[in-house]
């Protein structure tokens, strides 16, 4: 709970410092010193970074598929977002950066993810990658082990935009809606 408090502190931080005179209906984050790259493999087994998707608004979700609540309605309301951008979307490109990658493989990434629109890309890597990524975004995580053996993972709920020259603008809530998604992807898009 540390770890998300002094997320939300920072993220404060720079909202109030913000120089940015756009009005973004989440949190300003431009100019924050932290999710600058990483080097994951997609769910094709592809090494990715951010950097191969500048010139696109990219969205990064951090979560696992076999998450009961928090990740398929985050998701699903990405997917109402691109739908709603109509061809927009094209320039839009959703990450979703898995807590587990042991149970979630490439292609169990890749089945879920199809499940809200096949667009949408998984990112795993081993663990001290996937630990790498968590610890420079400032994503909270910890596994969870039930009586059933079934894992769990908490971990924090929030969404991050980047705009199209690669750099970190946003942090959207938990429980936002498709409208201030789409607001705010928007607003990004027409930056450029």
């Amino acid at each position: 709970m540390k770890a998300l408090v002094i997320v939300l502190l920072t993220v404060l931080l720079f909202a109030c410092g913000s120089d940015n005179k756009q009005n973004f209906l989440s949190t300003d984050i431009s100019g924050a010193s932290f999710g600058q790259d990483f080097q994951l493999l997609d769910h094709t087994a592809e090494k990715r970074t951010l950097s191969d998707f500048k010139d696109s608004v990219v969205v990064i979700f951090f979560g696992y598929t076999q998450c009961p609540d928090m990740c398929p309605a985050t998701m699903g309301i990405l997917a109402e977002t691109l739908q709603a951008l109509g061809d927009d979307a094209s320039r839009v490109q959703v990450l979703f950066v898995t807590l587990d990658p042991v149970q979630d493989t490439p292609g169990k990434l890749k089945q879920y993810l199809s499940f809200f629109d096949a667009r949408f890309i998984g990112l795993t890597g081993d663990q001290a990658a996937i630990d790498g990524v968590t610890e420079d975004f400032k994503v909270y995580s910890k596994v969870q082990t039930q009586d059933t053996s079934a894992l769990s993972v908490d971990h924090s709920t929030g969404t991050y935009l980047f705009d199209t020259k690669g750099n970190i603008r946003l942090y959207v809530s938990y429980g936002s809606s498709k409208d201030v998604f789409l607001h705010d992807i928007e607003a990004l898009l027409n930056e450029s």
